[in-house]
């Protein structure tokens, strides 16, 4: 099923959509975790509203044997930027990010609303807490389903990092939202997969640590989140 048009309706009507979309996902990855592993919906952490975290029970890394994270080849996206060396250099003094149950945080998934992006100061925030979890390490995988607006007019990828670097990465005129994957080593890596209203949504990849990555089955887990649409909706969504 093609990526649809999310714009077509209000906010409250993709809610129902978003929260089961993560529903989805969750139960998708759930099985791809190692041992160590374990993912949660809807989370808080450090004023970010990550959609799902994934946390380590420990903080000893993994084997890197641990069957499908270990054996899949680095991830092929349409574009990929890697920062220098000197990313972490930047990096404020903070806390460890950590879960309330203690377990250390290694990954978030956020599913974007037109609430992060409807508004300066809901962008700024939202950019701010992206930047800052990405300097302490925390691998993102950001869905952007909404085009770029005049708060991100090259998508939101280069929102977050025109602090960064000087030529981040723009998103084409013909593939106006984004999926965005972040592994963060000595520098931070980006794996961006333009898309566009139409498009069948491809794996992304979500780091636990660097080089050592699961697929997140978007296109299935958005099917199975689309069922749930009432059908009144699905014909606005999906105009003539």
């Amino acid at each position: 099923m093609p990526m649809h048009d999310w714009t077509r309706v209000t906010a409250g009507i993709y809610h129902a959509f978003h929260h089961e979309w993560i529903s989805q996902i969750n139960r998708a990855i759930l099985p791809l975790l190692p041992p160590d592993y374990y993912s949660l919906p809807e989370q808080q952490a450090a004023g970010f509203g990550p959609d799902i975290l994934t946390l380590e029970i420990n903080d000893q890394e993994p084997s890197r044997n641990t069957g499908t994270v270990a054996t899949l080849p680095r991830p092929t996206t349409r574009m990929f930027q890697e920062t220098p060396t000197e990313f972490y250099l930047r990096k404020k003094k903070s806390v460890v990010i950590r879960h309330s149950s203690g377990d250390r945080i290694i990954a978030m998934i956020e599913v974007v609303s037109p609430g992060n992006k409807n508004s300066a100061g809901a962008i700024r925030p939202f950019v701010s807490k992206a930047r800052e979890l990405l300097q302490q390490r925390v691998h993102l995988l950001l869905i952007d389903p909404f085009p770029v607006s005049i708060r991100d007019p090259r998508g939101l990828h280069a929102a977050i990092f025109d602090e960064f670097q000087d030529d981040p990465l723009a998103l084409p005129e013909d593939r106006p939202m984004s999926l965005i994957a972040y592994e963060c080593a000595d520098r931070v890596r980006t794996y961006l997969e333009p898309i566009a209203v139409g498009d069948v949504l491809p794996n992304m990849p979500v780091f636990l640590y660097p080089d050592m990555y699961i697929e997140v089955p978007l296109e299935s887990t958005y099917n199975r989140a689309w069922e749930i649409v009432p059908e009144r909706w699905r014909r606005v969504i999906t105009g003539p």
